[in-house]
């Protein structure tokens, strides 16, 4: 059992999400991080896809009533268990009792997650435990962790028994956490079907200008500020379906990329579309840093996500992870 004695805001249990009921205008949800995710899980034993607790404003403190393995990944919350520090990609065991204390914002990156041998535990509502923040349904009653709740855990796998025999380890991070920009990072997009229908200057503005991340970014959509970019001429479209990853220009003419929790339909132009191996890269990017756009294309875009899942294979063979028997 998890109890939670200090929740901090917007925090919340997720996984790697709901695919497949789009149609029915339910957004995906889940890890907006899905590196940072799978790495904390395999660290514990669990399977990449196990329900996490996703933070993002601490201060947070937490308590394990039962002993366990537990691991961060992500973000830099200056976190200790009871008096020790606690790093990032670290995995260790915990005795019922102790705490985990994370800081009020992230030293570096912009969201942690917690995982526990076992995975956090929930109802599975439409194949998943990860929270709906804008429906109200999934994860923890549908909402951020409060002050004084509980999460359950789920029974441990062989993997996951097999890892707390051993000692603390962790693993290196992806390459772009330990070599990330001082001042940004630099994002790969496809051109979006709407890309032609933009004057070649604002075009040009979209690949060569560096974008600030606003602080009025959310899981829904992160919202983007620079010079305005421009239709050759006005146009309405019809409301159509989008995915995470997706930007779309108001008639502000200010970007906004899609995340997790994006509704299913929008009608502004869709200037590109952030790759989802970039996404991840997205999600730690904290307020008033930069974005850059690079164009790629669908064989890239293909390319970078097996990469991702090399590395995840090969800290799953190091960890001896083995999937749980049906």
């Amino acid at each position: 059992m998890i109890h939670i004695l200090r929740a901090g805001r917007i925090n919340s249990v997720q996984d790697s999400g709901r695919r497949g009921f789009r149609h029915l205008g339910i957004c995906r949800s889940g890890a907006l991080d899905r590196i940072a995710m799978a790495i904390a899980n395999l660290l514990v034993g669990n399977s990449r896809n196990a329900a996490v607790i996703e933070f993002t404003l601490g201060p947070c403190e937490i308590e394990f009533t039962a002993d366990c393995r537990i691991a961060l990944a992500g973000a830099n919350f200056a976190a200790t268990l009871d008096s020790t520090a606690l790093l990032p990609w670290w995995s260790v065991n915990v005795r019922a009792g102790q705490i985990l204390r994370l800081s009020a914002a992230a030293r570096h990156g912009m969201r942690s997650y917690l995982a526990v041998s076992g995975g956090v535990d929930a109802a599975v509502q439409l194949d998943s435990l990860a929270t709906d923040l804008q429906a109200g349904f999934g994860g923890h009653h549908g909402r951020a962790l409060n002050d004084g709740d509980r999460l359950a855990v789920g029974q441990l796998t062989p993997s996951n028994i097999a890892i707390q025999g051993t000692n603390s380890f962790g693993v290196r991070p992806p390459y772009w956490y330990q070599h990330g920009d001082v001042d940004g990072i630099t994002v790969r997009v496809i051109p979006g079907p709407e890309y032609s229908q933009f004057s070649e200057e604002a075009q040009q503005k979209f690949w060569n200008h560096r974008w600030l991340l606003t602080s009025q970014s959310n899981r829904m959509g992160f919202r983007l500020n620079g010079e305005a970019l421009t239709l050759k001429q006005p146009c309405e479209l019809l409301s159509h379906g989008v995915v995470p990853g997706v930007i779309q220009v108001p008639a502000n003419g200010q970007p906004i990329v899609l995340m997790a929790d994006a509704q299913t339909t929008g009608g502004y132009p869709k200037i590109g579309v952030v790759i989802e191996a970039d996404i991840s890269k997205l999600a730690q990017l904290r307020f008033n840093r930069t974005i850059k756009f690079v164009e790629c294309d669908i064989a890239q875009a293909r390319e970078a996500l097996r990469q991702d899942d090399v590395y995840l294979r090969q800290i799953e063979m190091a960890t001896g992870w083995l999937p749980a028997a049906k």
